[in-house]
């Protein structure tokens, strides 16, 4: 099988990249052949990364023309590979999703979240994408969702079934802070965010919200931009002596921010199914989210709180709670984080796509039903 659409490996800088390793090692673990395009600039000069052959391909390096060059180019090479599977990730790629079905190949598009409604793009670049989310669904053999929220938007605007196979996470390991000291943080002495730093993600709020909390606790902002570098400078230029931003982190020092953190917030006004968010709650993190109908999803399934979209009072009010009884909380993430373990482990996740797989190439396996419950659902705003 092959994948198009991301940046590449080496580090988890989104879902889609998080996907690849996570997902592609574990195939390429069962004996499966894992091809994986990557964009030269963004993944190591090496053939082989965890098991998955890597092809890298220059691109335009532009804000708007870097994936559709990149996947353009994928798709014209893989068309002439011994490939039998080609999945292509997010909307922006599904427009090719065709081309591979004339060479005999089976494809899959996995939609990780609506795009078009991100922010940063303007208005040309939001028709494509809501051009995409036809393509998505017309050009490929099968379509693939990440939340239970998507799954239903698609069921009532194209009326056609597509297949849920949610975002994962690893098991984690605590470490005691010892890297990010350097900053000044300790154990439990700051609030976390912790993913891209773009428009949609709506840290105004976030900031707003943390000045006016009527305590010393630190917040962290830990992530890197996607051609948003204004956007970062402005946020800084609103954020006071108590925010701190470490730009994006990987590894050790990213295990260290989620092990120490007093609660992760997520204020963002779409998502397709956070992997942050998930991480966090496989941190025993109280995790605090926008009310948005994919945080909401999640929130309902494994536990943690919300607050309304675009209000900073709702937002302190909320963090103002978790600080004044920071075991309650911390007793609230622990049990978010055992479900989340349970029904988000990415052995499962790569099971659940390797049955696609098989299903699209003749073999009758039936997706892996992953039910909604509203156990574990902590309101502790008005209207939500």
């Amino acid at each position: 099988m092959a994948f198009i659409g991301g940046r590449g490996v080496g580090s988890a800088y989104s879902g889609i990249e998080r996907y690849y390793e996570e997902v592609g090692s574990r195939l390429a673990e069962q004996g499966h052949r894992v091809l994986v395009y990557c964009r030269s600039h963004f993944s190591p000069a090496v053939e082989v990364y965890r098991g998955m052959e890597l092809k890298r391909f220059p691109t335009l390096r532009s804000k708007h023309l870097e994936t559709l060059v990149h996947t353009l180019l994928a798709t014209l090479d893989v068309c002439f590979r011994r490939v039998d599977i080609v999945q292509f990730h997010a909307l922006g790629s599904s427009p090719f999703a065709w081309i591979p079905r004339l060479f005999g190949k089976q494809s899959v598009v996995s939609v990780r979240g609506l795009d078009w409604q991100r922010a940063k793009w303007g208005r040309l670049a939001r028709g494509y994408l809501r051009f995409c989310e036809w393509t998505s669904i017309i050009g490929p053999n099968a379509t693939v969702v990440v939340s239970r929220t998507l799954q239903h938007y698609f069921r009532k605007r194209f009326g056609r079934e597509v297949w849920f196979i949610p975002n994962g996470v690893n098991r984690t390991v605590l470490r005691p802070p010892d890297a990010i000291r350097r900053w000044g943080l300790d154990r439990r002495n700051y609030l976390l965010y912790a993913g891209r730093i773009s428009p949609e993600k709506n840290l105004e709020t976030l900031l707003e919200a943390h000045r006016k909390v009527n305590r010393e606790c630190m917040l962290v902002m830990a992530g890197g931009s996607s051609y948003s570098e204004a956007y970062i400078e402005a946020l800084k230029g609103k954020a006071g002596s108590r925010v701190l931003f470490t730009g994006f982190q990987t590894g050790k020092v990213l295990e260290e921010l989620y092990s120490n953190a007093l609660a992760f917030v997520l204020p963002s006004q779409m998502e397709g199914l956070s992997v942050a968010l998930l991480e966090a709650m496989s941190y025993g993190l109280p995790v605090i989210a926008s009310d948005i109908p994919e945080n909401r999803e999640l929130v309902l399934e494994c536990g943690g709180f919300l607050f309304r979209l675009d209000d900073p009072e709702s937002l302190v009010r909320t963090i103002q709670e978790v600080l004044a009884n920071p075991s309650a909380a911390r007793r609230i993430g622990e049990t978010a984080c055992v479900k989340c373990r349970e029904r988000f482990d990415w052995d499962r996740i790569a099971q659940n796509t390797q049955d696609l797989y098989y299903h699209l190439l003749g073999a009758p396996v039936a997706p892996e039903s992953h039910p909604s419950t509203e156990s574990g659902y902590r309101s502790i705003t008005e209207g939500t």
